[in-house]
């Protein structure tokens, strides 16, 4: 089953640790479609999209984050799917 889940992730260190190219990354890998972008206020937010098993996954993995980061917590809320969507891209 498809599913969309907006994250955000909360951290002592989210931003200027390559965690949105890590995050486009992991997406990739498990064939997921969405975007990942910083917030103003230093944690990173963005949707995913794709198979339950593989969103699940991808979401374990970004709750870890990338070597250097530290994520606190991770807030994850189910979405609307959106038809058609290709890719994964980086906000900015």
């Amino acid at each position: 089953m498809v599913k969309r889940v907006y994250f955000l992730a909360h951290g002592g260190m989210v931003q200027g640790v390559g965690f949105r190219y890590f995050t486009r990354g992991r997406a990739a890998e498990h064939n997921l479609t969405g975007w990942v972008r910083n917030t103003d206020n230093n944690k990173v937010e963005g949707e995913a999209q794709g198979q339950d098993d593989a969103l699940a996954k991808f979401l374990k993995e970004v709750d870890k984050g990338p070597k250097h980061s530290h994520v606190v917590k991770l807030d994850k809320e189910v979405r609307d799917v959106i038809e058609g969507e290709e890719g994964f891209e980086i906000r900015r």
